[in-house]
């Protein structure tokens, strides 16, 4: 059986942010600039997932799919823009939900979350 490597662990909470296993990496709670405008906070949930996968040698280019969690999903075209700014035609597949965040500043805090999945490719040691 291939190596399962956890990354930024919880105890408090129970979960791991990262895992790695059969050649991907699975990224959870990726956010950023809360409390300002959607668009920067988009931003913001990038920039956290780029520094998360800067840490274990991937860039944005490895990542292969996101789940973007947005409060109010009519924000979907503010995202579009900053995707095609930030992975310039290298988009990954996407999943777009509303969802009540479970956070501190309530309506006015967090606006959007990311989870994403990387691949870093097959390993011959697993």
């Amino acid at each position: 059986m291939a190596n399962i490597i956890r990354h930024d662990i919880n105890e408090g909470n129970a979960y791991a942010g990262m895992v790695e296993a059969g050649g991907f990496v699975f990224v959870s709670f990726c956010v950023g600039n809360i409390g300002q405008p959607v668009e920067s906070q988009i931003n913001g949930a990038l920039d956290h997932l780029a520094a998360r996968l800067d840490a274990i040698g991937l860039t944005l280019e490895a990542v292969v799919k996101i789940d973007a969690l947005f409060r109010d999903v009519w924000n979907i075209p503010v995202m579009e823009k900053v995707f095609q700014q930030r992975f310039r035609g290298s988009y990954p597949a996407r999943k777009s939900l509303q969802t009540e965040f479970a956070h501190h500043g309530g309506e006015q805090g967090l606006l959007f979350q990311l989870d994403a999945v990387a691949f870093r490719g097959v390993s011959n040691n697993g």
